[in-house]
């Protein structure tokens, strides 16, 4: 499937979409992992829990869960919140 990466992660992927399988929001991320190495830390804390300024898109719909269903022909969009003052 399609994922569109933000451009404070493009280091890790040199593009800004890139393609990545699993079932599941995690099994997504560890596939992601496996290509570029590091990019799932950047997402996810040590407690496999979403970081709190990465905001999850599956088809244009926000999702919460990493245990999220996928299908093959979904897109998954990872952006990056933007904070400061």
């Amino acid at each position: 499937m399609q994922v569109l990466i933000p451009s404070a992660l493009q280091s890790y992927t040199k593009s800004n979409t890139v393609e990545a399988s699993g079932a599941t929001l995690t099994e997504l991320l560890a596939n992601l992992d496996r290509q570029y190495p590091g990019l799932r830390f950047r997402i996810v804390d040590e407690q496999d829990q979403m970081r709190p300024h990465m905001r999850f898109f599956v088809n244009g719909v926000q999702v919460f869960d990493l245990t999220q269903g996928l299908q093959p022909t979904d897109c998954v969009y990872l952006v990056q919140a933007l904070s400061g003052g």
